[in-house]
């Protein structure tokens, strides 16, 4: 094939794969009852007159699978922490004993256990749409392509390995929403 048409097919798979590492990263974000640093990824905090993430003003670790605590670099941030978290709204409820913050996960309950199904397939459509739209654009460009002269067979096979693409990365963001739903609906 011409340089033009593996420009776009190299391109197509970097986009697609760009949509998994979103999905994956979103997934990290839906907690699955188990306690986790990346729970608290969306928490930041006013250090000093700007916006930081959590984790740079803070040791967070997990004890144990129902335990998150938080030490603060600084003393003076204790406070300061434990607002961010419950003005976060992510369902904590931390308590400070003077030195560090410890927030106990609940259990979820099997109705927020389906609202968390229900996140994650929604991050898993727009993923797909995300690879769908690259399909789209992709063919676009081969049909750009076969317009300026290109020969219609070697455009076809073109078109045929974006969809083969397409495929597969769909096929593999349904993978990822079943490991996903598997493990939020695991009590």
């Amino acid at each position: 094939m011409t340089e033009e048409i593996d420009f776009i097919l190299e391109s197509t798979e970097e986009s697609m794969q760009g949509s998994i590492a979103h999905l994956e990263k979103e997934f990290l974000n839906i907690r699955a009852g188990k306690a986790s640093p990346a729970m608290l990824g969306s928490v930041f905090v006013d250090y000093y007159g700007s916006s930081t993430p959590l984790s740079q003003v803070s040791k967070i670790s997990v004890p144990d699978a129902r335990t998150i605590t938080l030490q603060p670099f600084e003393k003076n941030m204790l406070q300061v922490i434990e607002k961010a978290i419950l003005t976060a709204n992510i369902g904590f409820n931390p308590m400070n004993n003077g030195d560090v913050i410890i927030i106990s996960v609940p259990p979820l309950t099997e109705e927020r256990r389906r609202e968390l199904a229900k996140q994650a397939k929604a991050e898993a459509e727009d993923a797909k749409i995300g690879v769908r739209n690259v399909r789209k654009d992709s063919n676009n460009e081969i049909k750009k392509l076969e317009k300026d002269g290109i020969s219609e067979d070697i455009c076809k096979r073109a078109e045929d390995e974006v969809q083969n693409l397409t495929n597969s990365y769909i096929k593999k963001i349904d993978e990822l929403l079943a490991e996903k739903e598997a493990e939020i609906m695991k009590v």
